[in-house]
């Protein structure tokens, strides 16, 4: 192997000799360790720093705090405790355990079933195995000795794997345990971490021993299909988590409790916002208070969408499965679609808007002048998602798409994919979300539209972020199977990332769908679509909401606004003259009719999270004023009804977030 070359990024080259390690080249002062380096990145791959380096390039490392380096921890941490469950239960089978958003799991095989008292005992192996400071060392196999090796040790899930992934077959499965391509006319090279007398299948990377993983946690156990599919055996999941740092660790924790307390199909139901049923599985039953939130959501969206000069349609439901067919969805999409046949025909409730506002498209006579054409929907939708993913208002199986499509030339696409860059911004910051990302995925494997059209559409979203000044991150091939797209993710209250907003650029369906406008040399030329939703979905979006706030909306958004508190019977009639004048003034305003104590009207009001209260005694009555309490603040004083509705009409307006 002759020398390679490597280049820092801080401009540094180091001719580096063959067999070199990436941890040979750590700068001075860089420490390897839990606390400090993990792995290195070297062309965009993620590797062990004890692995020679192959080839020369773009060499980095990472730590932590560093998205490749929670990945190489949390995959070292996932291989941990599969290692302690095989070693106090060692009848279990072993299959996948990945790195997640926020930590691991690991799917197992045991006849062994796992319970909450487990977990100190799995914890405990944990830490055995980790001060016997193991190496995790890489080796490689052909598929035939992969095989005898992993049945010898009674993993037939891993025999599986193995013959399934070095004959193409990922259906179900992470990227966890993928296959290494050898190259030339061989079955393609297995990767196996050792550790001790344990060993995995595994593509890696890992951290370089057991001992770099002291702070771990399991979290809970829950059931789950081998492959996803539930046909298959019902496999038991355990979730846990790890940090380099006992403090890292207890913060995390302490997130965990603070997302179950916010958590919004709780919130939901204590709130009395929405509800489920088993008559229709994933889908959402709004109740009056929860409309109150829906409806000033949308009023807002259908505001701002008008201030930028959009156009609302409404399209069917149900369209012909000749319309999926042609859009490309039958093709791409049709496992998440529902089918009906009607009179003979197949008919699709529709999973998207796009094909239906290409329709309206193609009814007009479009020159190049009526160009940009802002089309919107707040359009309902329907996917199929298997029973076991779905999850309150963020899984569900029918939902109402903030749905736009933009019709433009293709000179028109960087400017105006930055407007909707802008306008996105505009929107989560009027909501309260002031920190957020943005990620430009390319074109995935299955795709449509030819390799010139990608460029084009990739270059032009590049561009757009570009002309804004944004940074963003590059996620290869994750584009939509019709186009590039830029993803936004906001972060909630308590740090938890979510992607809400994208825009997506389309070259193809206006061509599939035959769409065309006159240019200014009279020619008829195809348009590019720019698919974006800004909210996402509004069940999504507004789960997030309740949680971001964990329930104490703002006052905009609030089901209520003001609830009325007469001390007793002798204030009934001011207080409901002033719920009715409150109300005049476009205020929600409620009044508390019961024979009970102030005190017990007060804590009601606050568990149910009023914004408002207004108090009315003997003193109020006589005045004609109201005592107004805020939420969490207490007393603000006596004020007339006018005032008071002044200044919650005010705080209404600026959408005031806290």
């Amino acid at each position: 192997m002759s020398d390679v070359e490597v280049k820092f990024s801080d401009g540094r080259v180091v001719q580096a000799p063959a067999g070199t390690k990436p941890k040979d080249l750590l700068p001075e002062g860089q420490q390897v360790g839990a606390t400090g380096v993990l792995a290195a990145v070297l062309d965009g791959q993620i590797w062990d720093l004890h692995r020679p380096l192959e080839h020369g390039g773009d060499l980095r490392f990472v730590t932590f705090s560093d998205p490749e380096g929670k990945f190489v921890y949390w995959h070292s941490a996932a291989h941990l405790m599969a290692h302690a469950v095989k070693e106090l239960w060692p009848e279990s089978q072993l299959t996948i355990g990945p790195p997640i958003a926020e930590g691991f799991y690991y799917d197992i095989d045991s006849p062994h079933v796992f319970t909450q008292e487990d977990f100190p005992v799995i914890e405990a192996k944990m830490a055995e195995i980790s001060k016997r400071n193991l190496p995790l060392k890489r080796k490689t196999m052909d598929k035939d000795e992969a095989i005898k090796f992993f049945e010898s040790q009674g993993e037939l899930y891993k025999v599986e794997l193995i013959r399934d992934l070095t004959s193409g077959k990922t259906e179900g499965l992470p990227m966890e345990g993928d296959v290494e391509a050898a190259g030339g006319d061989h079955d393609p090279e297995l990767t196996i971490y050792e550790q001790g007398n344990w060993a995995d299948l595994c593509r890696g990377p890992h951290v370089d021993t057991t001992g770099r993983l002291k702070f771990f946690k399991i979290l809970s156990v829950a059931g789950a299909y081998w492959r996803g599919d539930e046909h298959n055996k019902m496999l038991q999941r355990l979730y846990a988590v790890a940090y380099p740092t006992k403090e890292q660790l207890a913060e995390h924790l302490l997130r965990i409790e603070e997302a179950k307390r916010r958590d919004h199909r709780k919130l939901g139901k204590e709130l009395d916002l929405f509800s489920f049923h088993n008559e229709a599985p994933g889908s959402v039953f709004w109740h009056p208070r929860g409309m109150v939130i829906w409806d000033e959501v949308s009023k807002y969206w259908k505001q701002k969408h008008r201030e930028h000069g959009y156009e609302e349609l409404r399209t069917p439901l149900v369209l012909n499965e000749e319309l999926w067919r042609k859009s490309g969805h039958y093709d791409h999409y049709r496992e998440n679609m529902y089918f009906t046949e009607v009179e003979e025909q197949m008919f699709a409730l529709k999973p998207m808007n796009c094909p239906g506002h290409c329709l309206v498209f193609a009814s007009h006579q479009v020159s190049y002048r009526d160009l940009p054409w802002k089309l919107c929907e707040m359009g309902m939708v329907h996917r199929y998602e298997k029973s076991g993913v779905l999850h309150g208002l963020f899984r569900v199986r029918v939902f109402t798409q903030d749905d736009a499509h933009i019709y433009v030339t293709p000179e028109q696409i960087e400017v105006e994919a930055a407007k909707v860059v802008e306008l996105i911004f505009e929107m989560y910051r009027d909501f309260g979300f002031k920190d957020f990302h943005i990620e430009l995925s390319t074109r995935p494997a299955s795709r449509v539209g030819s390799d010139e059209v990608w460029d084009l559409a990739e270059d032009a979203l590049d561009k757009a972020l570009k002309r804004l000044g944004v940074s963003y991150k590059l996620n290869p091939g994750d584009g939509a199977f019709y186009g590039p797209k830029i993803d936004f993710h906001i972060k909630d209250a308590i740090g938890r990332t979510w992607q809400c907003g994208t825009v997506q650029c389309d070259f193809s369906m206006p061509r599939l769908f035959g769409l065309e406008y006159i240019g200014a040399d009279g020619g008829k030329h195809n348009p590019v679509m720019i698919h974006r939703a800004l909210l996402g979905s509004m069940e999504r979006f507004i789960g997030i909401l309740i949680e971001h706030y964990a329930g104490d909306l703002p006052l905009w958004l609030s089901p209520e606004h003001i609830r009325v508190l007469p001390i007793t019977e002798d204030q009934m009639e001011f207080a409901r003259q002033a719920v009715a004048e409150l109300t005049a003034q476009g205020l929600r305003a409620s009044l508390d009719p019961r024979n009970e104590k102030l005190g017990f009207k007060i804590r009601d009001a606050e568990v149910h999270k009023v914004p408002y209260m207004a108090v009315v005694g003997k003193r109020e009555a006589e005045t004609a004023t109201l005592s107004l309490r805020r939420r969490k603040e207490g007393d603000l004083g006596a004020m007339s009804v006018a005032d008071i509705a002044a200044r919650l009409q005010q705080e209404v307006h600026d959408k005031v977030s806290h």
